[in-house]
């Protein structure tokens, strides 16, 4: 996706959408690098924007893995739908509290990895609080939470719901970014 349209969804909604550039190589190393992507069978993706991770994620993800892909933009969504053709690509015009049902769409019970894109700063309490209940509720025990941010704003909403939080951080991106890594534990 151009850098234009991408700037040009940031100002029609930039509530939901909260940067103006699309993410950075660098980045996408930082949040993906370390993910056994390989080895999970189920992922979820939720705000992919453009699809910067996702192309990363298919790329490197097992044969039997399934990617889950929850886009709530309009634009961005078609341009997905238009752009990533793949057997194990299951993509969503919908909202990330929804994870629950979507996996249960695709025959799976819960995901061994989440990979968000998602604003919370840019969320209001109960809708920020709702997203992350319903992405711990969806993740395997022992499963992988992945997170970026523009600020450490989010912390304590992350670290309430998980008891192991990793923070990384990348000046190599347009902002800058904090990298939260979350693992559920039984």
């Amino acid at each position: 996706m151009s850098e234009p349209t991408f700037l040009q969804q940031f100002f029609k909604s930039s509530k939901m959408i909260g940067a103006i550039a699309p993410s950075s190589p660098y980045l996408a190393a930082k949040m993906l690098n370390h993910l056994p992507l390989k080895t999970a069978k189920i992922i979820v993706e939720i705000g992919p924007g453009g699809g910067v991770f996702t192309r990363k994620i298919l790329a490197e993800m097992g044969e039997n893995s399934q990617l889950l892909v929850i886009e709530l933009n309009d634009e961005f969504h078609k341009h997905l739908e238009e752009t990533i053709k793949h057997p194990n690509f299951h993509l969503f015009h919908d909202s990330a509290d929804q994870i629950g049902a979507l996996l249960k769409q695709i025959g799976a019970k819960e995901a061994d990895l989440i990979i968000s894109s998602l604003p919370f700063a840019n969320f209001p309490s109960d809708l920020r609080d709702k997203v992350l209940d319903c992405i711990h509720n969806n993740l395997a025990n022992d499963g992988i939470f992945v997170q970026f941010q523009y600020s450490l704003q989010s912390k304590k909403h992350i670290t309430k719901r998980f008891q192991s939080v990793k923070i990384n951080f990348t000046p190599f991106n347009i902002p800058p970014a904090f990298i939260y890594s979350c693992q559920k534990k039984k």
